[in-house]
């Protein structure tokens, strides 16, 4: 068979590969890729034609699994999101959340990864702070318990827990399929740029083939990696708060803001008055002049004249 026809087949199986989408179809079937076809199994006549063998979908037909076709008890990929908020009391947040970013690190990168770590303070009574973390399930759990714990013996609490799952099993399936199928294609390749039988175009078009089908290989590998790193680590979000008195000074309390703020907004509104009083009083003196010519001056005039009207002189 003739180095084209070879090409000609490479390309048929690179499509079949290729024409997935991405690993995000959910509807497509997770089965494994057919088998990849024979060098003879495909023929050209002489006009360029390929000439349908039955044998081809015979085999495939043979080999591939039924559309509903699955193991029961095939493993599934589940990524986990955990969240708590604690309340603490008055300036216990930093040193705890400094604690939990320790333990965090102490168990080394590998068990747990620090993401993000912030703290707020706006005055002396009040703090807030942020801690994410990425760890292995089972640690996670372990860990969780320990927050909960530290919270209560500091006289805090936990005021908000939630968990969330997302199911990645038939991205993660479907994903490594087209990874097996693209290295399936990258090994035919290099096959025949071994054999180095065809002419020197046909050899160029093959090398650049080959270097498109690394390239999917690579990118297919960095998304497979991530998939599973969201399964292997699992996030946890932990929100800290300090716990805010009914009665208190604190800017975070309504009536300690209202009660602090008396003075302050007293004084505003004098200041208020002062300067609506500075800005009107040019227009006030100029309205009362004008009064004061009209009832003074123009207004008799218009009256005398109305009284005479009645009982003027001939």
């Amino acid at each position: 068979m003739s180095t084209r026809a070879l090409i000609f087949g490479i390309g048929l199986l690179g499509l079949a590969a290729c024409g997935g989408g991405g690993g995000g179809d959910y509807e497509r079937s997770a089965a494994p890729p057919s088998p990849v076809m024979a060098e003879d199994a495909v023929e050209f006549d002489g006009a360029g034609r390929m000439k349908s063998v039955a044998g081809l979908q015979n085999a495939a037909d043979e080999t591939a699994p039924e559309p509903g076709a699955g193991e029961p008890g095939a493993e599934q990929y589940i990524a986990y999101r955990h969240s708590l908020g604690l309340t603490l009391p008055k300036g216990e947040v930093d040193p705890l959340m400094a604690l939990h970013t320790q333990a965090c690190r102490e168990a080394g990168t590998a068990t747990c990864i620090v993401v993000n770590s912030n703290v707020y303070s706006q005055d002396e009574d009040y703090a807030s702070g942020n801690l994410s973390i990425r760890a292995t399930p089972a640690w996670i759990e372990t860990f969780m318990g320990g927050v909960e714990s530290d919270a209560q013996k500091l006289g805090g609490e936990v005021t908000q827990r939630s968990t969330s799952a997302e199911d990645l099993t038939r991205q993660i399936i479907d994903t490594g399929a087209r990874l097996e199928a693209q290295k399936t294609l990258q090994t035919r390749l290099l096959s025949l740029l071994e054999r180095r039988d065809g002419e020197l175009g046909e050899l160029l078009q093959i090398e650049r083939e080959l270097a498109r089908v690394t390239g999917q290989i690579e990118s297919i590998e960095a998304q497979l990696k991530t998939l599973r790193l969201r399964v292997s680590m699992s996030f946890l979000d932990i929100n800290y708060q300090t716990k805010v008195p009914a009665f208190s000074g604190s800017r975070e309390n309504p009536l300690g803001e209202a009660f602090g703020d008396f003075f302050y907004n007293l004084s505003g509104a004098i200041a208020a008055v002062i300067t609506a009083f500075a800005i009107g009083l040019p227009w006030i003196l100029l309205i009362g002049l004008f009064l004061w010519i009209w009832l003074k001056l123009i207004w008799p005039r218009l009256r005398g004249k109305k009284k005479k009207k009645p009982g003027a002189p001939a």
